[in-house]
Order: C-alpha cells, then sequence, then structure tokens
C-alpha cells in the first residue's frame, strides 16, 4: 500500500486549489468602485465627478462586464475618462459601445488608446512579463482602431490621443492633455502640445488633467511640464497579482510598484501631480486571473480646498 500524503501537504494543496479558484473565477468578476476626493477647485466651486474607466479588455460575451459599466451612469459623473485597453477580442467593439452609451449620454467623455485598442490578445510569458515590460511589436495591428475610434467619437467621445481640448464642467474651465500609448510608442508630446497651442489663451483659472495610458516616467513627466495637476492613467492593473503585505509585483512599465495601483503624487523638482493608476476592470483572455487586486473603476471628486 502507498503511503498517505503528509497532512501539511494536503493543507497546502487545498490552499493552493481554493487560491487558484479564488483567483480565477471569482475576484476577477468582483467589480467594485474607489473613491477618492481632492481639492483641486477653486472656492466657491460646484464639485466635479470624474469616472475613470480602464483596461476593460472586453470580450464579446462578457455581458456581466458590459452590465456592471452600464450601471455606472447610476453615479452620475459630470465626466468620464476612458484610459485605454478598453478592447480584449477582436470582436468586442459593439458591446463596448453598448456598455459605455448610457455614460457616454450623461456626460463628456474623453478617451486615449491603449495597445489592446490596436493589438489583439495574444498568449505571453508571464516570467517575461514580471521581469521586463515587452515596448516592440512584430505584429500587425489587427484591430480596426479607425472603427474604434469612430465609435467613440459618434457616441460623443473626445479623442485626446496626442490631442487636447478645452471644456467647461459645472462652471469650471477643464484643459485635457493627452498621449496615445507609450507602451508601444505611439505618444507624441510634440502633437500634443501643438493641438494646445492651439486652443489659444486659458482663462485665468483652468484645471488641467493630464490622461494617458500607460504611466511612463517620460510621458508623466512631459504631462508635469505641461502643469497638469491632476494625470490620470491605467495599463498596469495593478500589478494583476499582488501579494498581501508587498503589493504588485510589476508596474509593466518603469512606473515604481508602489504606485502601480491608486491615487500618489507624482513630482519633480519644481511642480507635483496628483496621479490615479487604475487597476483596470479586466485582463488578457489569455491570463484570466486577479489576486488581491479587484477590478475597479474609479470616482474621483474635485472640489474646493477647504
Amino acid at each position: 500500500m502507498g503511503r498517505s500524503p503528509h497532512p501539511a501537504a494536503v493543507v497546502l494543496g487545498a490552499a493552493a486549489a481554493g487560491v487558484a479558484v479564488w483567483s480565477t473565477v471569482i475576484e476577477r468578476r468582483l467589480f467594485t468602485v474607489r473613491r477618492h476626493t481632492l481639492p483641486l477647485l477653486t472656492d466657491g466651486a460646484a464639485p466635479i465627478r470624474v469616472l475613470q474607466l480602464s483596461d476593460l479588455h472586453l470580450a464579446p460575451w462578457q455581458s456581466n462586464k458590459v452590465d456592471w459599466v452600464r450601471s455606472l451612469a447610476e453615479l452620475r459623473p459630470d465626466l468620464v475618462v476612458l484610459t485605454g485597453d478598453l478592447m480584449g477580442h477582436l470582436q468586442a467593439r459593439h458591446a463596448l459601445l453598448h456598455a459605455l452609451r448610457p455614460l457616454a449620454e450623461q456626460a463628456p467623455t474623453v478617451f486615449v488608446h491603449g495597445s489592446n485598442d490596436y493589438y489583439g490578445p495574444a498568449f505571453k510569458n508571464p516570467v517575461k512579463y514580471l521581469l521586463e515590460p515587452s515596448r516592440k511589436s512584430t505584429r500587425t495591428p489587427d484591430i480596426d482602431n479607425v472603427a474604434l475610434t469612430q465609435g467613440l467619437e459618434q457616441l460623443g467621445g473626445i479623442n485626446l490621443n496626442n490631442g487636447a481640448r478645452r471644456i467647461e464642467v459645472r462652471g469650471t474651465s477643464l484643459e485635457l492633455l493627452g498621449l496615445n500609448d507609450p507602451h508601444i510608442r505611439y505618444d507624441s508630446v510634440d502633437a500634443m502640445r501643438a493641438a494646445r497651442d492651439q486652443l489659444g489663451t486659458a482663462p485665468e483659472h483652468v484645471l488641467r488633467l493630464g490622461v494617458v495610458h500607460a504611466p511612463y516616467q517620460e510621458a508623466l513627466g512631459a504631462l508635469l511640464d505641461d502643469q497638469a495637476e491632476l494625470i490620470l492613467a491605467g495599463h498596469t492593473h495593478g500589478g494583476q497579482v499582488r501579494v498581501p503585505g508587498v503589493g504588485a509585483l510589476t508596474s509593466n512599465c518603469d512606473l515604481p510598484t508602489t504606485q502601480a495601483r491608486g491615487m500618489s503624487v507624482w513630482h519633480d523638482a519644481h511642480r507635483a501631480a496628483f496621479l490615479n493608476v487604475s487597476a483596470g476592470l479586466g485582463n488578457s483572455i489569455y491570463a484570466p486571473v486577479r489576486f488581491a487586486c479587484r477590478p475597479e473603476a474609479s470616482l474621483i471628486t474635485l472640489e474646493a480646498a477647504r
């Protein structure tokens, strides 16, 4: 007769199985809203509720995610910011636009693209992912990005890819500065600044928001140089798998892992800005796992300093 397994091995095996089920079946469907409040507005200004959505990586069969995104209209945001990697499948565009429609009908919506809005999902070596972010691709883009961009614009979305726009929200003038995805080197600071210059002289009291998919330090520095007071980014998935007590193991870019999720401050020797890196709502269909990192949307309330 064979020897019975050691009790410790049984316990460890059961724990590993539990973690696997939790991270692949349960947690990645536990969508949540992460809330922040920032004192960025002038005295007497009405609060502005900014809803940031990132990294949906939507596949057409993910109806639970579509329904949850549509339900976010109940939050009544004043501005919706989409920070890229919305697509997670070649055929996801119609489901994505259906998910976003209630929000776009309710509030001004702005967007930048991420690499997965150009390239469909593909299997990647998870060890290589942890060790070094890949910023090159020999693949031909296989997602119809033109159709995606047109679809978002038809919903009323404002295209901020290497662009700039000035809008008024609840009586506050907002200057929105956006970069296309630095992760695949589609960003152009020169183009963004040329678009900003075409806006003309800014009002005396204007709040500048920077929008970018991947929070590479060079991109954050450029937005900081252009006087952004709040920068919104995604891409990191918050690390996707976080170790309790340690945090993210990777940011998939050169951002410190301590800032891979949530609100922090990005600064240089001369100025500083709030930086919100959303852990996003999805994951690649080839890496269906989240651990200690629930999928999230960010609701950021801007208000006057007290």
